[in-house]
């Protein structure tokens, strides 16, 4: 792991028919509800069908969103320049070569990982898919012992938000937008999880995209909180941080779920001035 970047990401998923129907021995010829309905009594009898969040291996990706930042090291803190947010692939490119992608950018700049519930959802998710479409990686064989991006204490490797700001679940699970509510970010806008599948049956590809890149700016706020906390950057890292953010709203605005992330922050601000 080289240290010189951070690599912040999330992803975008649909319940994955086919093999809910392999699962469940369902024929083509059963509607999707009624395939549906049967994979959410599968996981948990009890639940209403909308209540079930399905086990990682019934999940296709549809997106995959990410942050690329700079590490600079000034003094034994780092600093952090923010370079990019942007979705893997384009709209219209295959599930394969968007895991592909995933993997061959980790594989040749061997980031620092950061996400939120990532070590839970997201990479297992994404190694399945992998499986599915027979690609290799050579990321697993990085490291040494202790150090590596499979360790699960090993931060540097891969910071997983939800895991270390809960006390690896010792204080109970939280979601990113409850952490972002304390925070004062933005967190989730127009659009969360529950609606990214209607979203793909109207072919609002694009509008998934969106969504899954304000989830990695609002992990990547988290993790500057954390970062600070935790005395990996200063203040003054923080502040540069911040403004660098802000400039990347302000230059983006042209982009409607980057202008609403923008307006949604600054009302924040105004309401904790008044109060």
């Amino acid at each position: 792991m080289t240290d010189s970047s951070l690599f912040v990401f999330d992803i975008e998923t649909i319940p994955d028919l086919e093999a809910a129907r392999a699962v469940l021995g369902m024929s083509d010829a059963i509607n999707e509800e009624e395939v549906l309905a049967a994979l959410s009594k599968y996981h948990n009898p009890d639940k209403k069908t909308e209540d079930v969040f399905y086990k990682p291996i019934f999940h296709k990706v549809v997106a995959i969103s990410f942050a690329e930042i700079e590490i600079m090291k000034d003094k034994g803190k780092e600093q952090l320049i923010l370079k990019n947010i942007r979705s893997g692939g384009k709209v219209d490119s295959k599930e394969s070569d968007l895991i592909k992608g995933f993997f061959h950018y980790i594989e040749n700049n061997m980031p620092r990982l950061v996400s939120y519930n990532g070590r839970s959802f997201d990479l297992p998710v994404l190694k399945l898919r992998a499986l599915k479409y027979g690609i290799g990686t050579e990321i697993y064989n990085l490291g040494d012992k202790w150090n590596n991006y499979l360790q699960r204490y090993s931060a540097n490797w891969h910071c997983d938000l939800h895991e270390i700001l809960t006390d690896y679940y010792a204080a109970g699970k939280m979601r990113l937008n409850e952490v972002c509510a304390v925070a004062g970010y933005p967190g989730k806008i127009d659009v969360d999880g529950s609606t990214v599948y209607d979203l793909y049956k109207k072919n609002n590809i694009q509008e998934i995209r969106d969504y899954c890149e304000t989830d990695v700016l609002n992990t990547y706020l988290v993790y500057l909180n954390y970062a600070l906390h935790y005395g990996i950057i200063n203040k003054e890292s923080f502040a540069l941080a911040i403004t660098q953010v802000i400039s990347f709203l302000e230059n983006n605005k042209q982009k409607e779920h980057w202008s609403k992330f923008l307006n949604s922050w600054e009302n924040l601000d105004s309401n904790e001035r008044a109060a």
